[in-house]
């Protein structure tokens, strides 16, 4: 199996002035390219391998790069031009996803708040998501270190809170990179994830699908 860096679905300079052409061309050729070559390389030398204890020393490489692919070319796909741009990135229309977090946080804003306080804590590198439970189909706020991928719930809306995704805009202020992100979300990607969830499909992103 061979790993390729998928499109995005705008341009570079698309999320601006929220997130930069400069940081979004960086993130998407340069880190998350990586990810994909060194997760193909530990795939191919996992194929290889002639036995458990090479294999078993290929999971970290595996598990790091792999998870890195999952999970941005599912945040590629959760964000979007701005609607104050002429996009429908910010905006949450009436529907099921609506319903479900007006139900659970009151609203958006308290989810956002709750979402940013939880992901801003993270300490080093890592991911905040907005998932929902298969078993009890509740929405809920989680984080995962690293590249690790979010297993125990369907991602619904994931956040990079790597350095790379805001540093050079952002500097160190993560607060203000979580603030301005969500003019960018694409709720529209994020209410398809979660109508799938409550359906019993699992609409997230696994290395058989890309």
């Amino acid at each position: 199996m061979t790993f390729n860096l998928p499109p995005l679905p705008y341009d570079y300079d698309a999320l601006e002035p929220y997130i930069s052409k400069q940081i979004m061309t960086l993130h998407h050729t340069k880190h998350h390219q990586t990810y994909v070559n060194a997760l193909n390389g530990a795939t191919q030398a996992y194929e290889k391998a002639s036995s458990a204890k090479e294999r078993i020393g290929l999971q970290a490489a595996l598990k790091f790069n792999g998870g890195g692919h999952i999970n941005h070319s599912l945040f590629w796909k959760n964000l979007a031009k701005s609607s104050t741009h002429g996009g429908i990135g910010g905006t949450l229309q009436d529907g099921p996803l609506k319903e479900a977090i007006d139900r659970q946080f009151d609203s958006l804003e308290v989810l956002v708040k709750e979402f940013n306080t939880a992901t801003a804590a993270i300490q080093g590198s890592g991911w905040g998501w907005l998932g929902l439970n298969p078993t009890t189909k509740r929405l809920e706020i989680a984080t995962t270190a690293n590249q690790d991928p979010l297993l125990n719930l369907i991602p619904i809306i994931g956040v990079d809170i790597w350095e790379h995704a805001f540093y050079l805009q952002y500097l160190n202020v993560k607060v203000d990179y979580l603030n301005a992100i969500w003019n960018v979300i694409n709720f529209q990607e994020a209410e398809k994830r979660f109508t799938e969830g409550s359906g019993g499909v699992d609409a997230g992103v696994s290395l058989s699908k890309i």
